[in-house]
């Protein structure tokens, strides 16, 4: 193939990618940027063994053409102790770097640890308290519920700048998967259990959010806004959740779970935000033990099953590492 049709080729492809919205490599969350950092690291420890692979692959290829005319020789050459080292050191050193970061950043990042910091060389102070917010996946939208505030919405969450944020997720039908790229890895959303994230914005901004685990026919519609912004624009945003009419009762949640007309409407395009002025108390609760419609059957003193983590950015999950745990145990005698 000649350069310039090797031109052709990839001249349409760099345009496309400069289209693309690196936000995994420029997020505004301090997790986030601590994963992003982890995948350039990681990146380039695998690079100090790709590039020399390459250069020295094309190398050989080059001097021992058959066209060459070097004189040299040596059909009873078979092993060289030094050239093995070099060959298997290498590679061993590198996977002995990686194994330790992985280790220690899996550790450090667990979603469900308390904040350390708010951003570099700034720790969480003692008295702060992390703003919660209750998530659950729906079909096909989202429901946020703060149960500080004694608000909800759907598809629109918030939440000041610089404070730490705990969500707490669940789903209410089949598994999902809650993203924000500029704040943090993905989690899983699974119903009849709950993950955890701990994150924080460092950036006032308007961030998209969506699933990123298939889900079904509306799938493509799942997304929503998270709005970064200060102490008093989140007090201003509360106060307009707070002034609308509607309220989050049981009976309402039961009409806005399931798939709506929206979706058969308009395909692939979110639900429109919507804003409840209170919530019905232990509406997550209810949600989380599948018992929203009949209380009765909300099980109580459950025990919680741990699960192993999972979730990260782009690479394979390196937050690669939300969560499966607080499963509602199982009644006596029922086993899984």
């Amino acid at each position: 193939m000649s350069i310039k049709a090797l031109r052709g080729l990839l001249l349409p492809a760099v345009l496309l990618l400069a289209g693309c919205n690196t936000v995994l490599m420029s997020p505004s969350g301090d997790v986030a940027l601590q994963q992003r950092d982890l995948i350039v690291t990681s990146l380039l420890l695998m690079l100090l063994i790709i590039v020399p692979v390459i250069a020295l692959t094309l190398f050989f290829a080059w001097r021992y053409r058959a066209s060459s005319q070097r004189k040299d020789y040596a059909p009873e050459w078979d092993h060289s102790t030094v050239l093995e080292l070099l060959i298997w050191s290498a590679p061993l050193l590198i996977i002995i770097a990686l194994g330790a970061l992985t280790w220690v950043s899996t550790h450090k990042l667990d979603p469900y640890n308390k904040l350390e910091r708010i951003s570099a060389g700034r720790q969480v102070p003692a008295d702060a308290k992390p703003l919660v917010i209750d998530v659950v996946a729906l079909d096909w939208k989202w429901l946020f519920i703060y149960p500080e505030q004694g608000i909800a919405t759907v598809n629109e969450v918030a939440a000041p700048v610089d404070r730490p944020i705990q969500f707490r997720i669940t789903a209410s039908n089949v598994m999902n998967s809650f993203f924000i790229p500029a704040l943090a890895g993905q989690i899983y959303a699974m119903p009849g259990m709950e993950t955890q994230l701990q994150a924080v914005i460092n950036k006032p901004g308007q961030f998209q959010g969506f699933s990123a685990n298939y889900s079904g026919g509306g799938f493509s519609g799942m997304r929503f806004t998270f709005h970064g912004m200060s102490e008093g624009e989140f007090e201003q945003w509360v106060g307009q959740a707070k002034a609308s009419s509607d309220a989050l009762n049981r009976d309402a949640y039961l009409q806005l779970a399931p798939p709506s007309d929206h979706q058969k409407e308009h395909p692939g395009d979110p639900e429109p935000v919507r804003r409840y002025a209170t919530v019905a108390p232990g509406l997550y609760d209810a949600i989380l033990n599948n018992c929203v419609q009949d209380p009765s059957t909300c099980m109580r003193g459950m025990g919680h099953m741990a699960a192993p983590a999972a979730a990260a950015p782009a690479a394979g999950d390196s937050h690669g590492d939300g969560g499966m745990a607080d499963m509602p145990g199982m009644p006596a005698g029922h086993s899984m």
